[in-house]
């Protein structure tokens, strides 16, 4: 072989879009490639030396133990064999493995060299890759080209032309091996598409790929000229930006929100886009493998937050090894500075479509880490006991805007404020008193106020909850139970405690119209409600279908996205129908 053949066969060995490994009889790992590297999250360091089979679960491992393996030995390869791989955090990935085995070319042992691809995409640059090598192969005026060729193909996604993950990878080594020429760090935007799977299921693969072409263009018009966009499997994205502040990469996050979420028709039929997007800088010592789970890390918190929304790596609380106190303290300071703030989401009348209240949801100002959303710092407010100062404080907060603005409404229907109760605050026995003060300092009627109490803060001690919300329930003000369908005994609340609103979990309402059985289950949630003479309430909704399944299905109230975001009060649309804001007060 050829210096030149020798040297473009390793690379092709790392750059190729698909993963490689080559293994012993044994299946030990003796090389990887790194596609394989990133696909997967291993480091190359973890992988050489470990056992191919360690990397599949029970079920795939019995499989190739007892079906590749003697195959390899009779014939010499497999073709195609659809097993599961475990990822870095032993979350299983589909792939397709094919595997061939021959002589080592320095050790003349046997080895087996697996090729495993993600999907049947990366077949296609695969066969792309072996056109380009016979082309170079057969023409040795055209290997320049060919060279250039093969290193497009390795490098981008066919469908939308943008960099895959293999061109990514190359992008942020290079990247993170470039010294910064101010004070700039690099960062992602890991950006995943909503319910993609669902709109796959209904409306077939080649709508699915219209939609992630459609999103592709969509991104990348509200990008940044010296953004870079790739897409590096399926309807994932990442946007690879160098920034001097957080709040940089939460503008930029917000506006591919609001670009991606209009309306498109696919087949015919109009579909409401949403992305959820995880946000993260690199730190001092992060390598490229760390700033990608990072960001992906955030992109599932944005998911399990509703979806169409956004969340920021923050390591100040998913490292364990962090000393807590230090953030007990600044949480304590920033309360006492006025850095909390209260945002306010609309709650909607699902029949007429008019703003009849609002939720009031808290916000961290951080001086360093920019705005922070409730689940980076509620749970250590909780564990410290600064949940009842904070919630006292919001609670004041959010009385106190309500009654400013139906002054403002004159002769409008007043509007209602919601405000979440944790655990902490209904075992506490001043809690009553708190919302009494509250109350008459801001001459709020007490059935104006809704308190929110989840299914779990009710489990934790349910006879001291039912003598909380009993005297709170004395005093005029309405109780819901809230997150419903998502703990164990939601009847038995019902019929136990004094409440007067039911809110459906969000992860129900996202079926809505597609899933029959998350619909089945909203349909029943509203009977069950009406039935017992509360109202119901539709939380996350996110498209026009979900909003014209509520109204068929009768829903009370409704809050998410689609209607309104949560905003500062200044923005909040006090007068006007949902989508349209009205003059704040």
């Amino acid at each position: 072989m050829s210096d030149w053949a020798a040297q473009a066969a390793g690379d092709l060995f790392q750059s190729a879009p698909c993963g490689y490994l080559i293994t012993k009889d044994d299946t030990t790992i003796t090389a990887v490639n790194d596609t394989f590297l990133v696909w997967s999250g291993h480091a190359r360091e973890q992988l050489i030396g470990r056992k191919l089979t360690a990397l599949l679960p029970a079920d795939d491992r019995a499989l190739y133990i007892t079906y590749c393996q003697p195959l390899l030995a009779m014939t010499g390869a497999v073709n195609e064999i659809a097993l599961d791989i475990l990822n870095y955090s032993g979350e299983q990935r589909a792939a397709l493995l094919t595997a061939n085995r021959s002589h080592g070319t320095t050790t003349g042992e046997p080895v087996v060299r697996v090729v495993i691809l993600g999907s049947y995409e990366q077949q296609f640059h695969e066969r792309a890759l072996l056109a380009a090598g016979r082309a170079a192969a057969t023409s040795p005026t055209g290997r320049a080209d060919a060279e250039t060729r093969l290193t497009h193909l390795a490098q981008h996604d066919p469908m939308t032309g943008l960099l895959n993950r293999v061109g990514l990878t190359a992008l942020l080594h290079r990247l993170f091996l470039t010294p910064p020429i101010d004070r700039s760090r690099p960062a992602l935007l890991f950006v995943d598409i909503d319910h993609f799977s669902s709109i796959n299921n209904c409306l077939g693969h080649s709508a699915g790929d219209e939609l992630i072409v459609v999103v592709a263009q969509r991104l990348r018009a509200a990008l940044r000229h010296l953004s870079t966009l790739a897409r590096p499997s399926g309807d994932e994205f990442v946007i690879v930006e160098n920034v001097t502040d957080t709040a940089e990469l939460i503008v930029l996050a917000e506006r591919l929100l609001e670009r991606v979420h209009v309306p498109v028709s696919i087949d015919g039929v109009d579909v409401m886009p949403s992305v959820s997007i995880g946000l993260a800088v690199a730190g001092p010592a992060d390598t490229v493998n760390e700033l990608f789970r990072n960001a992906e890390t955030a992109m599932h918190r944005a998911k399990s937050a509703g979806r169409n929304t956004w969340q920021l790596h923050d390591p100040l609380t998913l490292d364990p090894t962090v000393d807590r106190l230090r953030i007990i303290d600044e949480l304590r300071e920033g309360i006492g500075r006025g850095e909390l703030q209260v945002h306010y989401q609309p709650r909607v009348d699902v029949a007429t479509g008019r703003v009849h209240g609002a939720e009031a949801l808290v916000r961290w100002q951080h001086p360093i880490r920019g705005l922070l959303t409730p689940d980076a710092f509620i749970d250590i407010a909780e564990k410290s006991g600064l949940i009842h100062e904070l919630g006292a404080r919001v609670l004041d907060d959010a009385i106190a805007q309500v009654t400013s603005w139906n002054r403002a409404r004159a002769n409008c229907p007043p509007l209602e404020i919601a405000v979440n109760l944790s655990a902490r605050q209904l075992a506490d026995p001043t809690m009553v008193d708190v919302v009494v003060d509250a109350l008459s300092r801001h001459d709020l009627e007490p059935w104006l106020l809704t308190l929110e109490i989840t299914e779990t803060a009710l489990m934790i001690n349910p006879d001291e909850a039912l003598r909380a919300l009993t005297a709170l329930r004395a005093l005029g003000v309405v109780l819901a139970i809230d997150d419903f369908g998502t703990g164990y005994s939601s009847l038995t609340y019902l019929k136990r405690f004094p409440v007067q609103e039911l809110k459906i979990d969000r992860s129900f309402v996202a079926g809505l119209g597609i899933d029959t059985g998350d619909t089945a289950i909203v349909a029943s949630c509203i009977q069950l409600a009406h039935a017992v003479g509360i109202r119901a309430v539709a939380e996350g909704v996110e498209t026009v279908a979900q909003q014209q399944a509520l109204v068929a299905l009768h829903c009370d109230l409704a809050q998410g996205y689609f209607l309104g975001r949560p905003v500062p009060p200044e923005r909040f649309p006090v007068t006007g129908p949902t989508g349209v804001p009205g003059p704040a007060a």
